[in-house]
């Protein structure tokens, strides 16, 4: 809508409860929106058709990809959400749904609607019309790849862990701790889907979601300083972690300026480093915030660290490679 003026006045658009964005190509999906698009309450969202809108509409932080393999909807604020939770937002926004919304936003609804909703992406591509050509980054090398898959598995289990807090603790402070964490963790998420196509994801996220879930839910069932003291033993490893990536990019930078790459290439390369670095210092202040909030200390304690901090570092072989 154009802001128009009338003397020395001008009319603001009206701002948009939420922007979704849907995939055109899909038969079910396209019913689905044109039932929410006529609904009240529809004109206060924005409906980008993702298989067909230039890419620059999709706005920061989302890819035509990601757009495409995911429902996602951004608040106001900027944020994204996409699957299940996704809708849960856009029901809310719309007075005829904003029931089934609210209820799908109470544990544990929220995790076994996205279960479901992961099984219908399982099927979707049966029916699904095939898309205009879209024009797809280049591939990364074969050590990257596998890195990033380790890294999406990894975010995916994090995404579980807080997911798992919150449908066990009743702590104010905790849940609060909790759902700060899991925006953080969905937006890191997002980020390595935005670099790792949907075929190369581990094969085992149903196992990955699973043992996120328990790591997070087991803890809080003996307390908030429980839970601490096993987010500070994740954040600990995955810190490295993505310390390692980054040296592995920075290498491979310096191989690639020897055998002068293309700008887009080196950029690439660039643009990766810098997310995953944001994402290291990410991890590393929610450590130093569950140490700060009263991690627990002891024996028992103590043996539960290091066996997250093994299990985590089982995972991350495990995923680079399934």
């Amino acid at each position: 809508m154009t802001p128009s003026t009338t003397g020395s006045t001008m009319t603001a658009a009206p701002a948009r409860d939420l922007t979704v964005y849907f995939d055109g190509a899909c038969p079910v999906c396209s019913k689905e929106i044109a039932y929410y698009r006529d609904q009240a309450g529809a004109q206060s969202c924005e409906w980008i058709d993702a298989s067909s809108c230039d890419e620059s509409t999709l706005g920061p932080g989302l890819t035509r990809q990601a757009a495409l393999a995911r429902f996602h909807v951004r608040r106001p604020d900027g944020s994204l959400t996409s699957g299940m939770a996704g809708f849960a937002a856009l029901w809310q926004v719309l007075p005829k749904t904003a029931g089934l919304g609210r209820v799908a936003a109470i544990p544990p609804m929220p995790f076994l609607l996205d279960q479901a909703y992961r099984i219908f992406l399982l099927v979707r591509p049966l029916w699904r019309r095939k898309a205009q050509p879209v024009v797809t980054a280049l591939p990364w090398p074969a050590a990257i790849v596998k890195e990033l898959r380790s890294d999406h598995a990894g975010e995916v289990g994090a995404v579980q862990i807080y997911r798992g807090i919150l449908a066990v603790s009743r702590n104010p402070e905790l849940r609060a701790f909790a759902q700060h964490h899991l925006a953080t963790e969905q937006a890191h998420l997002l980020t390595i889907e935005s670099h790792l196509p949907a075929a190369h994801h581990s094969r085992l996220l149903s196992a990955w979601r699973i043992a996120g879930w328990l790591t997070g839910a087991l803890p809080a069932v003996f307390g908030a300083r429980h839970v601490y003291a096993t987010v500070a033993a994740v954040e600990s490893f995955v810190n490295q972690h993505y310390a390692d990536q980054i040296k592995l990019i920075d290498e491979l930078l310096k191989t690639a300026a020897s055998q002068t790459p293309s700008d887009s290439e080196r950029a690439r390369l660039v643009i990766l480093r810098d997310d995953l670095e944001r994402c290291r210092l990410d991890e590393l202040q929610h450590r130093e915030e569950a140490l700060n909030a009263g991690a627990a200390n002891g024996f028992f304690v103590n043996a539960w660290a290091s066996l997250v901090g093994r299990g985590s570092a089982g995972a991350v072989a495990l995923a680079r490679r399934i």
